[in-house]
């Protein structure tokens, strides 16, 4: 584990009353756990924005089941996908609409194009598409 090193900051006082508030309205219980995120958001997103970097997404649908042949074409988009599919979870939430969880890990454009693909089908209700990537080196 690293060693925390504390550093100080400027900031303009309308500023610091900003990150007080989102950091209040967030749940953080310190400045510092608040910055420590914003920072590994940058981190993740600056993963995404290269080819070289594998990373994870997990797509989130809810999709009418039963459409005609719906729940085929996500088997077949997921098993032909050149990535691979860490797991999925499904969840019945009524009769007519299940809602699934599917972990990828691939490099950003081939997890972002699956997630297009699935989110466009016919039937898919909702489709949101979490970036995550491992920050160790």
């Amino acid at each position: 584990m690293d060693e925390t090193i504390r550093f100080s900051i400027s900031l303009p006082e309308s500023l610091l009353k900003e990150l007080d508030e989102k950091m209040i309205k967030k749940g953080y219980a310190s400045r510092s756990e608040f910055v420590r995120d914003l920072i590994r958001k940058e981190l993740v997103e600056e993963k995404w924005s290269s080819t070289t970097y594998e990373v994870y997404g997990v797509l989130t649908i809810i999709y009418d089941h039963h459409k005609k042949e719906l729940a085929e074409k996500l088997i077949d988009i997921q098993h032909d996908w050149p990535i691979n599919i860490v797991c999925a979870t499904h969840i019945h939430i009524d009769h007519h609409n299940c809602l699934e969880n599917i972990v990828l890990k691939g490099v950003p454009e081939s997890i972002e194009e699956i997630a297009i693909k699935i989110g466009g089908l016919n039937g898919v209700k909702f489709s949101k598409l979490t970036r995550a990537a491992s920050l160790e080196k």
